[in-house]
């Protein structure tokens, strides 16, 4: 079996302003290529942990480790995580005002590569890549998320992922306030990527089936309580959907209750 290209082990993560724990034990093992897909209940932790993994400073690591490639990133800032590889597409992308969509991504691709792309050819892959995605190339015109709708941010994620071409994309609930059709448009953007680059990892963060009915994982994990309490395919993910998620939150709090015994 080759070697993970994410290792999570013994996480605890916790606010850093008030010293609130929010992940309690976290471990996980991803191998290039893989699709992982994490589901829960709200407050279990999920998008806790997106953030940890990219570095948000709003979270200070208590205990345990995140290997990457092989090395920690524990003490990497978030700039570093993401030249080395690592690619958060958030819940709710910012708005910023007054810079282009090209521009914004000219800057983080010269970041990534630690040289100014030349504007030529910046422009060439640009405009491959919005092809790509059935996109407008006026799209690219438009300030930073900036009166755009929700499905309009995503697809603005999908832009950024298909041009830094990350190892390891973690979509933080990219589904969240998608109609029908916006989520086909981004699910689709997702799976064309792939096509492109098979050694990136997707980590997809979601409350619901609905997207992995687009997206299909290779595995799908269930947070609650800020860990990982179940594993399996994606036949889970339908288990959930007809269940909810009662049953794995009183499996896991009887074997809270067994351990402590």
């Amino acid at each position: 079996m080759a070697d993970p290209l994410l290792k999570i082990t013994n996480l605890h993560a916790e606010v850093a302003e008030d010293g609130t724990e929010i992940l309690r034990g976290v471990d996980l093992e991803m191998e290039a290529g893989k699709i992982h897909a994490i589901m829960g209940p709200n407050g279990s932790g999920k998008s806790t942990l997106s953030k940890v993994i990219s570095g948000h400073p709003v979270y200070e690591v208590t205990d345990g480790d995140i290997l990457f490639r092989g090395e920690s990133i524990i003490d990497m800032e978030p700039d570093e995580r993401a030249r080395a590889g690592v690619f958060l597409a958030f819940q709710y992308p910012v708005e910023v005002p007054g810079v282009s969509i090209a521009n914004f991504m000219r800057t983080a691709l010269s970041a990534k590569r630690g040289e100014e792309v030349d504007v030529f050819d910046f422009h060439d892959e640009l405009v491959e890549k919005m092809e790509m995605l059935g996109m407008e190339p006026v799209f690219a015109e438009r300030s930073v998320n900036d009166g755009f709708s929700g499905g309009e941010k995503k697809r603005n994620e999908i832009l950024q992922l298909a041009m830094l071409e990350p190892v390891l994309a973690v979509m933080d609930e990219t589904d969240s306030g998608l109609d029908i059709d916006a989520l086909q448009v981004v699910s689709a953007g997702i799976n064309k990527i792939r096509e492109q680059n098979s050694d990136m990892a997707v980590l997809l963060i979601t409350h619901y089936q609905r997207m992995l009915n687009y997206i299909e994982p290779d595995v799908v994990h269930v947070m609650v309580g800020g860990r990982i309490v179940r594993s399996g395919g994606p036949e889970l993910a339908h288990e959930l959907e007809a269940k909810g998620y009662d049953w794995v939150k009183n499996e896991a709090g009887a074997e809270a209750e067994l351990a402590r015994i």
